[in-house]
């Protein structure tokens, strides 16, 4: 297992790999599994500066498809939530993102909130183009601004 875990590091590893790498953490970090995407998209730019605007959209979409997979998965686990149908914060939560609709998804960028929100749209049932139309704009941006204040704040460091 170990052999092959560190093949798997190796062809992974950058910049050999460092696209494709960066679309697999960017799509993994946007599921439910506690990942951050900024430090392999932070670490590619600074090995390979000329790479920014291609790896801001392949960063944004993996994370997007990732945002769309938490959709399909919220609208398919829409049985497993029942239990908590009735609580007064679940009752106002889904009255919140019934009446923001799709446009809710902007915020699928948000740090612990922003993956499990798009399940929740899928779970509501919200129109699924739009959620990800909306989720592609939210993450573009973080994308796009958080690499930005990382490269002003460290120009000159690897």
């Amino acid at each position: 297992m170990e052999a092959w875990m560190n093949a798997l590091m190796a062809w992974m590893a950058l910049p050999e790999h460092g696209l494709s790498t960066l679309f697999l953490v960017s799509f993994i970090s946007a599921t439910l599994l506690p990942m951050g995407s900024e430090p392999a998209l932070f670490g590619l730019l600074k090995i390979n500066p000329d790479l920014f605007w291609p790896a801001i959209g392949v960063a944004t979409a993996g994370n997007t498809l990732g945002g769309m997979l938490d959709w399909w998965l919220g609208y398919g686990a829409h049985r497993a939530v029942d239990k908590w149908k009735h609580s007064h914060v679940h009752l106002k939560a889904l009255e919140w993102l019934e009446g923001l609709g799709p446009k809710a998804c902007l915020l699928a960028w948000l740090p612990l909130v922003g993956d499990p929100l798009c399940a929740v749209a899928g779970w509501l049932k919200l129109p699924f183009w739009p959620c990800a139309f909306y989720m592609l704009i939210g993450k573009f941006l973080r994308y796009l601004t958080m690499t930005w204040v990382l490269l002003e704040m460290f120009p000159g460091r690897l």
